[in-house]
């Protein structure tokens, strides 16, 4: 017979794929059901996310965390002892109670985060099953759509080119297993172009490529070029997906496009994405300006949004309340998810439901610094988001989540429903079709 209750809990400190401490959560329940989750770190950050707890000074650059692992052992764990795991929600509010900041300041966004998952992994192991099964509660599911970067840049890269993600959708393949393979071809197209025009310089923080291109746009012309080589028809088969990370560049209504030497305003930055779309096959724009201009958000999304998923991340933080604000006021119409951004696992479900009761897009993603935990593979199925965002085709924490849902999608057998098209807040036929 089973008994969810925490006998344990205990933190550790491990690293991350930027070679930077992070928390690792252990959680042991009275039936002997064990729960491991670690928490991701982000470069690209939104001013409204929950903030990990680190210990400054120069020891590894400020960044190790020796307090917020402390936090675990000293505060959390006595905290949590005796209480019940099959209650998520429960014990989500007492992390967010026992820190007792609006940022998750005190006790640290990174322990908490960890702590809330490890709880999760540890319930679903107790009842003896799959994360995902348990997270689906005996409701349809479908496995998600890829969105797999193929060239970094932004904070990801040294902003080697401005724009932080150029990715690749496949959502006419016809399974998860398909998707990844079309990405493979994709990718080796890309990293052939690349050499062959003494373009590559390595990998950014996702796995992508480092590129050496003299403009943004010819990121776009590249990856267009490459979905070609590989034999897919751009639009129709594979379309291109971007991160702007708008932010990153901008402040105020001003964006500064350092490689391309151009200061735009607000209206113009628009008018420059959507002439990338007039001739490139985008099916997503992700952040498309900066966070603090919601003009902009608005403007991008009544011109563009019946045709392209305009995606919110530092603009929406995971925050059920701006998610509720944005498709009110009609801004964006897809939202990204990711459970260190909001603290807890609570709070990251809450603003993917509010999402999908608004009929957006939602994209479950991970973090630039990732580790070998799976969880959100498992989210991303278990919560029918639709849509995983993990980085690139590269590197063995981002591989470990692909893999992850390759192993769901083949449990699943013949019952298994992939996304496709689906995913998307928008038609097939409505979808951006480049100009020949």
């Amino acid at each position: 017979m089973t008994d969810a209750r925490i006998a344990r809990l205990h933190g550790r400190r491990v690293w991350d794929s930027r070679g930077r401490p992070t928390v690792e959560v252990e959680v042991h329940l009275v039936d002997g059901a064990v729960g491991r989750a670690i928490a991701p770190a982000g470069a690209s950050t939104g001013l409204g996310e929950a903030l990990d707890l680190r210990d400054g000074g120069t020891r590894f650059g400020g960044f190790d965390v020796h307090r917020a692992v402390g936090s675990v052992n000293a505060e959390i764990a006595p905290a949590l002892v005796d209480l019940d795991t099959t209650d998520q929600e429960t014990v989500d509010r007492l992390l967010v109670d026992l820190d007792g900041t609006p940022d998750r300041s005190r006790l640290g966004g990174n322990a908490i985060v960890a702590t809330s998952m490890a709880v999760l992994h540890a319930t679903a192991a107790s009842a003896g099953v799959p994360l995902w099964q348990h997270l689906a509660g005996g409701r349809p599911v479908r496995i998600p759509l890829p969105e797999i970067q193929i060239f970094g840049g932004g904070a990801h890269a040294d902003r080697r080119v401005d724009v932080q993600d150029f990715m690749v959708v496949c959502p006419a393949a016809r399974s998860f297993s398909e998707a990844l393979d079309w990405t493979a071809e994709i990718y080796r197209a890309a990293g052939a172009l690349m050499r062959k025009a003494g373009k590559a310089q390595g990998v950014a923080d996702e796995g992508g490529f480092w590129p050496a291109f003299g403009a943004n746009e010819e990121a776009l012309e590249t990856l267009a070029l490459a979905i070609e080589s590989a034999g897919f028809a751009p639009a129709t088969q594979v379309g291109i997906s971007l991160d702007v990370a708008a932010s990153q560049f901008g402040n105020g209504g001003r964006y500064a496009l350092a490689l391309d030497h151009r200061i735009l305003d607000t209206t113009a930055l628009v008018d420059m994405l959507g002439g990338w779309m007039e001739d490139y096959p985008i099916l997503s724009v992700e952040d498309p300006v900066g966070e603090d201009d919601h003009e902009g958000m608005l403007e991008f999304t009544r011109r563009y949004g019946h045709r392209c998923q305009v995606v919110g991340d530092d603009y929406l933080v995971t925050n059920a309340k701006r998610v509720e604000a944005a498709a009110a006021g009609g801004a964006a119409n897809a939202v990204l998810v990711k459970p260190n951004q909001a603290g807890t696992v609570t709070e990251a479900f809450q603003a993917l439901r509010a999402g999908k009761d608004a009929g957006f897009g939602t994209i479950v993603s991970a973090r630039s610094g990732e580790t070998e935990d799976v969880t959100i593979a498992h989210l991303s199925v278990g919560w029918d988001a639709g849509q995983l965002k993990v980085g690139s085709f590269t590197r063995s924490e981002r591989m470990a989540k692909w893999n992850e849902v390759l192993r769901i999608e083949e449990s699943l057998g013949e019952s298994a429903e992939f996304s496709g098209w689906s995913a998307f807040p928008f038609t097939a036929t409505q979808a951006s079709t480049p100009k020949p």
